[in-house]
Protein backbone atom coordinates (compact mmCIF):
# COMPACT_ATOMS: atom_id res chain seq x y z
CA UNK A 1 0.00 0.00 0.00
CA UNK A 2 1.28 3.46 -0.92
CA UNK A 3 0.68 6.28 1.56
CA UNK A 4 1.58 9.81 0.40
CA UNK A 5 1.98 12.94 2.49
CA UNK A 6 2.59 16.56 1.35
CA UNK A 7 5.88 18.25 2.15
CA UNK A 8 6.13 21.46 4.15
CA UNK A 9 9.52 23.09 3.63
CA UNK A 10 10.81 24.64 6.81
CA UNK A 11 12.88 27.81 6.47
CA UNK A 12 15.07 29.02 9.35
CA UNK A 13 12.90 30.09 12.29
CA UNK A 14 12.72 30.12 16.06
CA UNK A 15 10.36 29.38 18.93
CA UNK A 16 10.62 31.58 22.03
CA UNK A 17 9.81 31.15 25.68
CA UNK A 18 7.60 33.91 27.14
CA UNK A 19 10.56 35.17 29.18
CA UNK A 20 12.80 35.47 26.11
CA UNK A 21 9.97 37.01 24.03
CA UNK A 22 9.61 39.75 26.67
CA UNK A 23 13.39 40.31 26.82
CA UNK A 24 13.43 40.87 23.05
CA UNK A 25 10.13 42.74 22.57
CA UNK A 26 9.17 44.20 25.97
CA UNK A 27 7.34 43.31 29.17
CA UNK A 28 3.97 41.60 28.63
CA UNK A 29 4.52 41.26 24.88
CA UNK A 30 2.39 38.76 22.92
CA UNK A 31 3.07 37.35 19.46
CA UNK A 32 0.93 38.59 16.56
CA UNK A 33 -0.26 35.77 14.27
CA UNK A 34 0.69 36.35 10.63
CA UNK A 35 -0.27 33.05 8.98
CA UNK A 36 -1.67 29.75 10.27
CA UNK A 37 0.55 26.71 9.78
CA UNK A 38 -0.75 23.27 8.82
CA UNK A 39 -0.10 21.87 12.31
CA UNK A 40 -3.15 22.69 14.46
CA UNK A 41 -2.74 25.75 16.72
CA UNK A 42 0.65 26.74 15.28
CA UNK A 43 1.34 29.91 13.30
CA UNK A 44 4.01 32.09 11.78
CA UNK A 45 4.15 35.34 13.75
CA UNK A 46 4.61 38.86 12.42
CA UNK A 47 7.64 39.25 14.70
CA UNK A 48 11.21 38.63 13.56
CA UNK A 49 14.61 38.79 15.25
CA UNK A 50 18.26 38.78 14.19
CA UNK A 51 20.42 35.75 14.95
CA UNK A 52 24.07 36.61 15.62
CA UNK A 53 26.76 33.95 15.37
CA UNK A 54 30.56 34.15 15.63
CA UNK A 55 30.95 34.70 11.85
CA UNK A 56 27.87 36.70 10.94
CA UNK A 57 24.24 37.67 11.38
CA UNK A 58 21.03 36.42 9.83
CA UNK A 59 18.59 39.33 9.87
CA UNK A 60 14.82 39.09 10.15
CA UNK A 61 14.27 35.46 11.19
CA UNK A 62 10.60 34.71 11.75
CA UNK A 63 9.24 33.54 15.09
CA UNK A 64 6.70 30.70 15.16
CA UNK A 65 3.98 30.63 17.78
CA UNK A 66 2.62 29.99 20.25
CA UNK A 67 5.37 30.53 22.84
CA UNK A 68 7.08 27.41 24.16
CA UNK A 69 8.57 26.29 27.45
CA UNK A 70 12.09 26.74 26.04
CA UNK A 71 13.62 28.85 23.25
CA UNK A 72 14.71 26.87 20.18
CA UNK A 73 16.44 28.13 17.00
CA UNK A 74 16.07 25.93 13.90
CA UNK A 75 18.55 26.43 11.07
CA UNK A 76 19.52 24.56 7.91
CA UNK A 77 23.15 23.43 7.79
CA UNK A 78 23.88 26.15 5.21
CA UNK A 79 22.54 28.84 7.60
CA UNK A 80 24.50 27.49 10.57
CA UNK A 81 27.76 27.37 8.62
CA UNK A 82 27.24 30.91 7.29
CA UNK A 83 27.19 32.34 10.83
CA UNK A 84 29.82 30.00 12.29
CA UNK A 85 27.65 27.70 14.42
CA UNK A 86 28.07 23.92 14.59
CA UNK A 87 24.54 22.76 15.35
CA UNK A 88 23.59 19.09 15.74
CA UNK A 89 20.69 17.34 14.03
CA UNK A 90 18.11 16.93 16.80
CA UNK A 91 14.44 16.21 17.30
CA UNK A 92 12.50 19.37 18.09
CA UNK A 93 12.49 19.99 21.85
CA UNK A 94 15.53 17.77 22.51
CA UNK A 95 17.99 20.57 23.20
CA UNK A 96 20.53 18.94 25.51
CA UNK A 97 24.08 19.35 24.21
CA UNK A 98 23.20 22.07 21.69
CA UNK A 99 25.06 25.36 21.20
CA UNK A 100 23.73 28.78 22.16
CA UNK A 101 23.47 31.97 20.13
CA UNK A 102 22.75 35.69 20.44
CA UNK A 103 19.26 36.94 19.56
CA UNK A 104 18.52 40.62 18.89
CA UNK A 105 15.01 42.09 19.00
CA UNK A 106 13.61 45.62 18.91
CA UNK A 107 13.58 46.02 22.72
CA UNK A 108 16.68 44.08 23.73
CA UNK A 109 19.06 41.23 23.10
CA UNK A 110 19.76 37.94 24.82
CA UNK A 111 22.39 35.22 24.69
CA UNK A 112 20.90 31.74 24.99
CA UNK A 113 23.35 29.10 26.25
CA UNK A 114 21.76 26.27 24.24
CA UNK A 115 18.91 25.65 21.81
CA UNK A 116 20.32 25.86 18.25
CA UNK A 117 19.50 22.78 16.16
CA UNK A 118 19.26 21.41 12.65
CA UNK A 119 15.78 19.88 12.90
CA UNK A 120 15.59 16.13 12.41
CA UNK A 121 13.37 15.56 9.38
CA UNK A 122 9.99 14.27 10.45
CA UNK A 123 6.47 13.48 9.32
CA UNK A 124 3.41 14.64 11.26
CA UNK A 125 0.35 12.37 11.21
CA UNK A 126 -2.86 12.28 13.21
CA UNK A 127 -3.47 9.01 15.08
CA UNK A 128 -5.93 7.97 12.37
CA UNK A 129 -3.51 8.87 9.55
CA UNK A 130 -0.69 6.93 11.26
CA UNK A 131 -2.92 3.87 11.57
CA UNK A 132 -3.89 4.14 7.90
CA UNK A 133 -0.20 4.48 6.91
CA UNK A 134 0.83 1.55 9.13
CA UNK A 135 3.28 3.55 11.28
CA UNK A 136 3.59 4.50 14.95
CA UNK A 137 4.73 7.56 16.87
CA UNK A 138 8.54 7.77 17.23
CA UNK A 139 9.11 5.18 14.47
CA UNK A 140 11.91 5.92 11.98
CA UNK A 141 10.90 5.51 8.33
CA UNK A 142 12.01 6.59 4.84
CA UNK A 143 10.20 8.87 2.41
CA UNK A 144 10.53 8.74 -1.40
CA UNK A 145 10.07 11.73 -3.68
CA UNK A 146 9.94 11.27 -7.45
CA UNK A 147 10.70 13.77 -10.19
CA UNK A 148 13.79 14.96 -11.98
CA UNK A 149 15.83 15.03 -8.75
CA UNK A 150 14.06 12.08 -7.12
CA UNK A 151 15.44 11.04 -3.75
CA UNK A 152 14.75 8.83 -0.76
CA UNK A 153 15.16 10.46 2.64
CA UNK A 154 16.05 7.95 5.36
CA UNK A 155 15.86 8.58 9.11
CA UNK A 156 12.50 10.36 9.06
CA UNK A 157 10.88 10.49 12.50
CA UNK A 158 7.14 9.82 12.77
CA UNK A 159 5.33 12.28 15.07
CA UNK A 160 1.81 10.92 15.38
CA UNK A 161 -1.13 11.67 17.63
CA UNK A 162 -3.55 14.39 18.58
CA UNK A 163 -2.49 17.84 17.42
CA UNK A 164 -0.79 16.55 14.25
CA UNK A 165 -1.87 16.75 10.62
CA UNK A 166 -0.27 14.94 7.65
CA UNK A 167 2.84 16.83 6.56
CA UNK A 168 6.52 15.98 6.05
CA UNK A 169 8.86 18.65 7.42
CA UNK A 170 12.15 19.07 5.57
CA UNK A 171 14.46 22.06 5.84
CA UNK A 172 15.35 24.24 2.86
CA UNK A 173 18.66 22.44 2.23
CA UNK A 174 16.86 19.10 1.98
CA UNK A 175 14.06 20.50 -0.17
CA UNK A 176 16.43 22.27 -2.55
CA UNK A 177 18.56 19.12 -2.97
CA UNK A 178 15.45 17.27 -4.19
CA UNK A 179 13.94 20.17 -6.17
CA UNK A 180 10.83 20.17 -3.95
CA UNK A 181 8.18 22.80 -3.31
CA UNK A 182 5.51 22.98 -0.61
CA UNK A 183 2.74 20.49 -1.25
CA UNK A 184 4.79 17.99 -3.30
CA UNK A 185 3.90 14.46 -2.25
CA UNK A 186 6.29 12.01 -0.64
CA UNK A 187 5.62 8.29 -0.34
CA UNK A 188 6.16 6.74 3.09
CA UNK A 189 8.42 3.67 3.05
CA UNK A 190 7.92 1.55 6.15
Amino acid sequence: MSYKVPVGLSNKHLHLSQEDLEALFGKGYELTPYKALKQPGQYAAEEKVDIVGPKGTIKGVRILGPVRKETQVELAITDARAIGVTAPVKESGKLEGTPGIKLVGPAGEIEIDHGVIIALRHVHLSAEQAKEAGVQDKQMISVRFGGERGVVFDNVLVRAGDGHEAEIHLDTDEGNAAGLKNGDLGELIV
